[in-house]
């Protein structure tokens, strides 16, 4: 049986010669995901000795960390969130299989993405309600589609819930990529609505979204869900721009921390 499977997957791609997205291999199994087992099985979950406590966001050392384990972000009260979950870093596979199936529009990833993003969530962890991040109808109309909404369904089922719709994109914003973060908040300021308030009140939300870079798009969300009264609200995305190769630095007034950067590690 193993070996008829094989030849009827080299028989398929005889016919519709594909190869692997990623390692250009043939593909030898009969699939609509473009992607070869092995590649698909090369992300790796984020691994760290430093996280912070409440966002967790990981660090080569303990030093951005205070003693109760906040980083400054934290401290300083700039995280409106209660934690953040993310399956791995935004690099390597993973980020080339997020490009795939973000800007390559191969929707069939959303099935084995979404494996990733129930992995990162802890096992006792309970939610009343998912939620996708939202997209400006103008640049889903762009798009085609959102693609949060499609990772965040098979979580949603997980749940046995039905993926909320409750918040909503009012304001078309500009690209972040390149802005700093001050830039980055200015531009998401009231750009999210919550339509039906009494749906979220007292809830305990996952908010979904493919990367988090500097985390501006999560924290603008989640107060305006907190706002409506949510009682907790978590994050969720598949990676996170790796911050392990970050270290705190103060201005001269050494009034304000920010992350200054090592080498080798980017960050939008």
């Amino acid at each position: 049986m193993r070996a008829a499977g094989y030849a009827s997957g080299v028989l398929f791609n005889l016919v519709f010669a594909d190869a692997c997205r990623l390692c250009e291999q043939p593909l030898t199994n009969v699939s609509r995901i473009p992607v070869c087992p092995a590649c698909l099985s090369l992300p790796q979950p984020l691994s760290a000795e430093f996280f912070c406590r409440a966002c967790r966001t990981p660090f080569i050392d303990d030093y951005p960390l205070d003693e109760e384990g906040l980083c400054s972000a934290c401290r300083e009260s700039l995280v409106n969130f209660d934690t953040a979950y993310s399956f791995g870093s935004y690099e390597g596979p993973l980020r080339k299989l997020i490009h795939l199936f973000k800007y390559g529009k191969v929707e069939t990833l959303a099935a084995p993405l979404s494996k990733l993003l129930i992995q990162a969530l802890p096992m006792d962890q309970n939610f009343d309600a998912v939620i996708a991040m939202p997209m400006h109808w103008r640049k889903r109309w762009e798009r085609g589609v959102n693609q949060a909404e499609l990772l965040a369904e098979p979580v949603a089922k997980r749940y046995r819930l039905k993926l909320s719709g409750n918040l909503r994109r009012k304001r078309y914003t500009k690209a972040q990529a390149g802005l700093t973060e001050l830039q980055r908040r200015e531009n998401l300021k009231g750009s999210f609505i919550v339509k039906a308030p009494e749906n979220i009140r007292a809830k305990r939300v996952l908010l979904i979204d493919d990367v988090f870079t500097t985390g501006a798009t999560l924290r603008a969300a989640a107060g305006t869900l907190q706002s409506a009264g949510a009682a907790r609200v978590s994050g969720l995305t598949l990676a996170r721009v790796d911050r392990r190769g970050f270290k705190e630095a103060s201005t001269p007034s050494g009034t304000e921390r920010r992350p200054a950067l090592l080498a080798g590690i980017g960050v939008n």
